[in-house]
């Protein structure tokens, strides 16, 4: 007897071993046919799958996220078997899911072009329409081996190669196509209606740029249509909201080949920079942080301490001098750690709260830099926290307090939390690890958080807790963080004076808000799609004259706001008025002034605020309270 436990917590009894799908039709034709996989005590498998002793069942759907992986996952494979199909010497190597889709790589004598693409996602369609069966077998390894290499397939013959002798392989069969997978896949290709590839780009083999360039065909799928066209338009608000374009259109930054991943800033720009620093330095210094600022460069002795150079190393710039080897810092934490050593500490000092606008540079490969998205030289708002194990909770839910705060500032409200567990290689032992995570835990539980796990994603010295903020489109950016750290205050003899007398290890909380200010500058450029709130705009008001005749008129106007302290320029020019009102709308100023003859009469001012909302004449002194009540909110409606 197989007793099978269901979510509900109804137990159903089978007379003998039974398939996940027998499980399913069981309990209705209509679950049996919306059946895309199981998750059998917690693991994730095909509906074929044969459990033979008591279990816990969930049947996966295409409601569920694993449901939507599924589909994900087998659309790659129908890709694949498409491309055989049209391309029999093409070549085959790895296709896994990513976030809203999938790619695969292949190796072909010529590149794809957009009509290979529509032809491969037309034989596709054509394939699913079929509804042909999707079969797992499993192998020994070097009968799978033999087979893929006796086919041409010598990429996927060289990864199952890699695997231990002693092991079996599970392949997944659909048609005369055949491929490697662990799983799990939908029972047929029926089960993929709804798909669209997106763009080939280049990929080396194994990621070694060594090894030959393969091309990779990335694809999205969904569970419904009006899913993956909502995601399509997403992408289409995406490409008119590239901070990139809208950069060079309002004058904000570049970037060129001379200084890859560096940015080059403009007086708009550095605008914004100061006006979100400034922010971020006044904030932390109401919050108790005591501002410092660490050298960008230490010797490698320092880093093979703090056991960067061991785990870290491939993403560091290094240089030499005096027979002495150094690295540029890709974080700042040994450096506050220094300063922390440098004075004798009591536990009365404690929690002592280290920040700095630190100046970082990671290594990161070319192919992976992306605007300010993904940089090699970036400052980030960060700091350190040294306390004592028990304010571990307090300083957790004052630092959720400053951050959710700063975000609603800036106009995130939408905030998810995920905490990163232990990963493989990591620095500590398990029971050190097991204090930190237990750590975090309780702290958020204290905040009131709700969160998730994510197991093997935390740093190498400590678990981090990761804030998401979701933006106008509805896309979701990795930007604050958290991590507890045991093990960097004993690796570089950070030690504060008990209470009972004794030395004794600091915890020290590794932070950041906006993380990287570069990057959280282009998530704010495309959030607001370049409409920057009056308090971040690098012009906030614009006056012109109509004619010449209101020159002077128009000079003491912005002369008043600017000592009101608002950025303003003045426009002159003998061009017509519609014109400057267009040009000065594409550069998406907040608050265009217009005077003219009647507004010089009367001693007022004609107000246009951005998206064409005229908001008629007003004096002067109404002009500037009403500019700087909104400066002070943010833009944001407090009561609400």
């Amino acid at each position: 007897m197989v007793n099978i436990t269901l979510p509900d917590g109804s137990v159903r009894s089978f007379e003998s071993a039974v398939s996940v799908r027998d499980v399913a039709a069981s309990i209705g034709a209509g679950l049996a046919k919306a059946a895309l996989a199981g998750r059998v005590d917690g693991k994730l498998v095909d509906t074929s799958f044969v459990i033979e002793r008591d279990a816990q069942l969930a049947i996966v759907t295409d409601k569920d996220a694993g449901g939507l992986d599924t589909i994900r996952h087998s659309t790659a494979h129908l890709l694949a078997y498409a491309v055989k199909e049209l391309f029999p010497d093409a070549q085959v190597t790895i296709g896994p899911v990513i976030d809203n889709g999938f790619y695969y790589d292949f190796s072909y004598k010529r590149p794809f072009t957009p009509e290979d693409l529509v032809a491969i996602e037309q034989r596709m369609a054509e394939l699913a329409k079929k509804d042909i069966p999707v079969t797992r077998e499993v192998w020994p390894r070097d009968k799978a081996v033999d087979f893929f290499k006796s086919i041409g397939e010598h990429y996927k013959a060289e990864i199952i190669a890699s695997i231990p002798a002693d092991q079996d392989v599970s392949l997944y069969r659909e048609g005369d196509f055949i491929d490697l997978c662990r799983g799990p896949h939908v029972p047929s290709t029926g089960k993929l209606k709804v798909f669209k590839l997106m763009k080939v780009a280049g990929a080396y083999w194994r990621g070694d740029a060594k090894n030959e360039m393969l091309q990779r065909v990335y694809g999205t799928a969904w569970a419904k249509k009006d899913e993956q066209d909502a995601y399509l338009n997403m992408l289409e608000e995406a490409e008119k909201r590239d901070h990139r374009r809208l950069a060079k259109q309002l004058d904000l930054f570049h970037m060129q080949e001379e200084a890859p991943g560096m940015v080059f800033w403009h007086p708009k720009g550095w605008v914004v920079w100061q006006q979100i620093e400034q922010y971020m330095r006044t904030a932390l210094d109401r919050a108790g942080y005591r501002e410092v600022k660490t050298p960008l460069m230490m010797d490698r002795v320092l880093w093979e301490k703090s056991g960067h150079w061991e785990n870290y190393r491939e993403n560091m710039f290094t240089t030499e001098s005096e027979k002495r080897d150094y690295a540029v810092k890709p974080m700042n934490c040994p450096g506050h750690v220094q300063i922390f050593n440098n004075s004798l500490h009591s536990y009365r000092d404690l929690p002592l709260r280290i920040a700095e606008f630190g100046s970082c540079h990671r290594n990161e490969p070319s192919g992976a830099l992306h605007g300010l998205m993904r940089v090699r030289g970036f400052v980030q708002d960060d700091a350190h926290i040294f306390c004592t194990e028990g304010q571990i909770t307090s300083e957790v839910i004052a630092f959720n307090e400053l951050l959710q705060t700063v975000y609603r500032d800036f106009g995130f409200t939408d905030v998810a939390v995920k905490l990163s567990l232990r990963p493989p290689k990591r620095a500590g032992s398990d029971d050190v690890w097991d204090r930190a995570e237990a750590g975090l835990r309780d702290a958020l539980s204290a905040s009131g958080m709700q969160w998730e796990e994510l197991p093997g994603e935390g740093a190498f010295y400590g678990p981090k807790i990761e804030y998401h903020i979701k933006d106008a489109i509805g896309r979701s950016w990795q930007c604050g963080t958290l991590q507890l750290d045991f093990v960097l205050p004993e690796r570089l003899h950070a030690e504060y004076v008990a209470e009972d007398n004794t030395r004794q290890r600091p915890v020290m909380l590794h932070r950041a808000v906006l993380g990287s200010l570069e990057r959280f500058i282009g998530i704010l450029i495309e959030n607001h799609a370049g409409n920057f709130p009056l308090w971040l705009a690098p012009v906030q008001v614009v006056v012109m004259s109509i004619t010449e005749a209101q020159a002077e008129y128009a000079q003491n106007v912005a002369n008043a706001l600017r000592q009101a302290g608002l950025r303003v320029e003045c426009d002159l020019r003998g061009e017509k008025i519609n014109y400057k009102i267009r040009e000065h709308s594409l550069q998406k100023l907040p608050y265009q002034i217009v005077v003219g003859d009647k507004e010089k009469a009367a001693n007022v001012v004609a107000v246009r605020a951005r998206g064409n909302i005229d908001l008629g004449q007003m004096s002067l002194s109404d002009l500037i309270q009403r500019l700087a009540d909104e400066i002070a909110s943010r833009g944001i409606d407090r009561t609400a």
